[in-house]
């Protein structure tokens, strides 16, 4: 009986332990919580340098980036952790921190997923928004900071698919925004509140201990967020309680919920051409009816990220619609769609490639590859990235997104027509930003082109043990295999998304400019509400562009207004400054080494008194779309015209007009391209593709850390359109 008792109590005591140790490794966590924002502003000498340096007559141009995450994001914080060569969580405290020092920005907006956002998150980043703002509460203050939330949406066929948009508010006070963030229902939802969508499984917190405390944050995390209950449905926004989800499962009802807020808001859409999510044979026809176009919300569109860009319009497909439904398309000389590929790969594997049993796993491979969807590398498993070569992307784009979807370009979007009512043609009219889409808390990131891995998205396992625990280690297969919707939300987290992949398509962003009389918050929103903006891939580059035979007055980039006779335009633009290494001493003096470090890399924007060259100037000319049958293809001319710039000039000044524009009878817009001197980049050659083979630049293991993947790169600013229609 003793010996039973005693046996009795060491297994109570074994089981205690074991509860205690899993308790510990697993389930330990901590909420994410702000850090503090610097109370230094920046140096007044170096906010007055710029502003000397990026003005003329033509009025000042203020730099922004208006698309930020922070770790409060879910796959920002997935990013972040030490498996995946992240450096910890950023919260938002460090965007500010980054914008005033590091990338010394005019202004930026925080835009974490709204469907990650729980009520205690929002209030966090609404009030070190705040924070940011009042350490400079001048009439012309250093830096200014807007509260903002990412729409998620994600469909899984091109009919439901509407894609991402940010939402960004003018003013900072809670009375003045949304008592929560409005999210999109569907895949991205799920997915940031899912345990099982998570990086860390059960074994991962084991294996890292004792460093398993960031694995065990993130759990709490997800936790935290999925413990918020959906909001009823019928109910006004404003009248819904205070601690639940509120979903919209359109533009349309996103804006309804704006319009019953009565906040002054802006609907940026982005990521139109990303094919990581957006589902094949995409078109954005449908978001041209009015109720999905609303103008008072929506006036500006993203062109270009730190994920690529968006705006270049080409014929190919991913997939076509034949007789019998979705087949793959057969290759041309400038694309060739990955379910093509596929079938290649499994040729390639065939003992006798042109026998009838290797056709038919050949046309196997290609149908498996449609059903899956965007992840249809998925069939293939073990497969090298490089026997992908460059299938599914715009080989002849400048740094295209990844997958690229051409249905979604900016350039079809502006030409295509809606013709619900065919008496009357609707057209959208927007402006063009540039932004960085960091995950990391740092606005502004393409200042230098430098730390791959810090100032991108690029991401991957840091070792190959590591990518076997978490991503696991399929064998290659002769055949390919059919996957289900269920098999893939099964596989291990990013699988899907094939970021092994995507690394290489990752930039270090670009930037929003506007034309503003003054650095303020009014100011600032007034431009961008006008439409006077531009977007550039990183470098600040200065940009005009107007017409100048509209009367008196010039009629700057993103106008609008009927017009007769011959159009004449002017461009103005001036290279960036080019960078000297390290920061300012009084950006070291106010941030302190150890967070000059932690959060700019060792390395701020640094201008030199020396300017890149501007070399040419493209005019792209698009004609907008007069009947449902007419060519899209045909209306876009990219580029129409390309006048160089001479040489020796700080400023490239040319003139132009259009002695055709009243032939066509139909609207037409114009938009300029000032492109740069040719500097190495990060990215820039993506899969870096000649003669057949490929070598892409891993976020992992796989390459280098001090590989920063730089190719040559001819950095660029797009002026906003001009909008011309006849009288």
């Amino acid at each position: 009986m003793v010996i039973l008792k005693r046996a009795l109590l060491g297994a109570i005591l074994i089981v205690g332990l074991l509860v205690f140790v899993l308790w510990f490794v697993l389930w330990r966590g901590h909420l994410q919580v702000d850090g503090d924002v610097t109370p230094a502003p920046l140096d007044p000498d170096i906010v007055a340098a710029r502003d000397r340096n990026s003005g003329d007559s033509g009025g000042r141009i203020l730099f922004g980036d208006l698309h930020v995450h922070t770790t409060l994001s879910v796959d920002a914080f997935q990013w972040s952790l030490p498996l995946m060569g992240g450096e910890g969580v950023h919260p938002p405290a460090d965007a500010c921190d980054f914008a005033r020092f590091c990338s010394q920005l005019d202004f930026y907006a925080l835009t974490d997923h709204a469907e990650a956002l729980t009520r205690r998150t929002w209030a966090m980043g609404k009030e070190s928004i705040r924070q940011c703002n009042g350490v400079d509460d001048s009439e012309q203050p250093d830096l200014v900071a807007f509260t903002g939330f990412e729409w998620t949406q994600i469909g899984l066929t091109p009919e439901d698919h509407y894609g991402h948009k940010n939402v960004i508010f003018k003013e900072t006070s809670d009375g003045q925004l949304p008592a929560r963030p409005i999210a999109a229902p569907g895949l991205a939802s799920r997915a940031f509140s899912d345990l099982k969508t998570l990086l860390v499984n059960a074994r991962v917190p084991f294996r890292a201990f004792p460093n398993q405390q960031p694995y065990n944050d993130v759990t709490v995390h997800v936790r935290e967020i999925a413990s918020v209950p959906d909001c009823p449905q019928g109910v006004p926004s404003p009248e819904l309680p205070p601690d639940c989800r509120e979903f919209a499962r359109t533009p349309e009802v996103l804006f309804h919920k704006l319009d019953e807020w009565a906040s002054e808001a802006m609907v940026i859409p982005h990521g139109t051409t990303w094919g990581f999510y957006t589902p094949r044979g995409y078109v954005w026809d449908k978001q041209l009816a009015p109720a999905q176009d609303d103008r008072r919300w929506q006036r500006l569109v993203e062109v270009f990220s730190g994920h690529g860009n968006s705006e270049e319009y080409r014929p190919f497909r991913a997939v076509e619609q034949g007789t019998e439904g979705t087949v793959c398309p057969a290759p041309t000389e400038d694309f060739e769609a990955c379910c093509w590929r596929a079938g290649e790969i499994v040729r390639s594997r065939c003992e006798e490639p042109s026998s009838e049993q290797c056709e038919g796993r050949v046309k196997a491979a290609r149908r498996n590859y449609l059903n899956a969807g965007t992840a249809g590398h998925v069939t293939l498993p073990g497969t090298d990235l490089a026997e992908w070569g460059n299938c599914g992307q715009c080989t002849d784009c400048f740094n295209p997104s990844f997958l690229y979807r051409p249905g979604g370009a900016v350039q079809y979007i502006l030409a295509r027509g809606n013709f619900d009512d065919p008496d009357s043609p609707r057209h959208t009219t927007l402006g063009f930003i540039a932004s960085s889409d960091n995950h990391s808390a740092r606005p502004g990131t393409g200042y230098k082109e430098l730390e791959r891995r810090k100032m991108s998205d690029a991401r991957g396992p840091v070792s190959e043990e590591w990518e076997r625990l978490v991503f696991g280690a399929p064998e290659k297969t002769v055949e390919s295999v059919a996957v289900t919707a269920q098999d893939i939300a099964s596989k291990p987290p990013f699988q899907a998304v094939w970021l092994e992949r995507q690394a290489s398509f990752f930039l270090t962003g670009g930037l929003v400019a506007v034309h503003a009389p003054e650095r303020t918050r009014d100011a600032i929103w007034n431009a961008i509400s006008a439409r006077e903006v531009y977007g550039t891939s990183g470098d600040r580059i200065l940009l005009w562009f107007d017409l100048i035979n509209a009367g008196d007055e010039r009629v700057p980039m993103g106008s609008q207004l009927a017009f007769e006779g011959t159009p004449k335009f002017r461009v103005r633009a001036a290279g960036a400054f080019q960078q000297v290494p390290g920061c300012p001493d009084s950006v070291v003096e106010a941030l302190g080494n150890d967070r000059v470090q932690q959060i700019c890399a060792g390395e701020c924007y640094n201008p030199s008194d020396n300017r890149r060259r501007i070399t040419r100037i493209e005019v792209v000319r698009i004609g907008r779309q007069m009947g449902e049958a007419e060519s899209v293809e045909d209306l876009i001319q990219d580029p129409w015209l390309t006048i160089p710039c001479p040489l020796g000039a700080d400023v490239c000044e040319v003139e132009f007009e259009d002695p055709q524009y009243g032939v066509s009878g139909r609207e037409l817009l114009y938009y300029v391209r000032a492109i740069q001197e040719p500097t190495p980049a990060v990215n820039a050659g993506l899969l870096r593709c000649k003669d057949g083979a490929c070598k892409p630049c891993f976020g992992g293991y796989q390459t280098a850390l001090d590989d920063d993947c730089l190719s040559v790169n001819e950095e660029r600013a797009w002026s906003s359109p001009i909008y011309l229609t006849g009288r």
